[in-house]
């Protein structure tokens, strides 16, 4: 795939090739963010940049390809009980250190927004937890609200029987 005149064009001009093209694709990308810029201009270029979904369409049944959306779902006690044990074991592994250096090396915004990050570099464990928990809670609610989503409770079953199912 050709790249776009990217060391050769300005910014400016890149987004205003990106405007003139998709207008709707340059409204939500930055002026300033070459690499967004230049990758949809390549999309453009192939035919592969599509407007995204309508807002409340987050995900629908009208696909172009033949789609199963699978939910994996456990009950509640269980799921929490694995995001404790996850948890501590990233604890006993370092992360809190981690966390911290990755602090003091100057993290960028993006990082320290990772689930997590504030707590641990507080070393606070429980308020991870927690997080992380209510984290979990609201990915279930919004997956259960996505049209035609066939939820498999994966409970007490080993991950090839899963696969199983739903393979077979």
């Amino acid at each position: 795939m050709r790249r776009w005149r990217t060391w050769t064009s300005s910014r400016p001009a890149l987004h205003a090739e990106l405007a003139r093209r998709a207008p709707w694709a340059a409204a939500e990308i930055a002026p300033t963010d070459r690499q967004r810029i230049v990758r949809a201009l390549e999309l453009d270029a192939i035919g592969a940049l599509e407007p995204p979904p309508a807002a409340n369409q987050l995900w629908t049944t009208d696909m172009r390809h033949p789609t199963r959306l699978i939910g994996l779902v456990m009950e509640r006690e269980a799921l929490y009980a694995r995001i404790e044990a996850r948890v501590d074991a990233m604890v006993a592994a370092d992360a809190i250190a981690e966390v911290r250096a990755a602090h003091a090396a100057g993290a960028s915004p993006s990082a320290r927004q990772a689930l997590g990050f504030d707590e641990l570099l507080q070393g606070d464990v429980d308020a991870m937890k927690r997080r992380t928990r209510n984290y979990a809670k609201r990915q279930l609610t919004w997956m259960r609200k996505l049209p035609g989503v066939e939820l498999v409770d994966v409970s007490g079953r080993e991950p090839d029987d899963v696969a199983r199912e739903l393979v077979g």
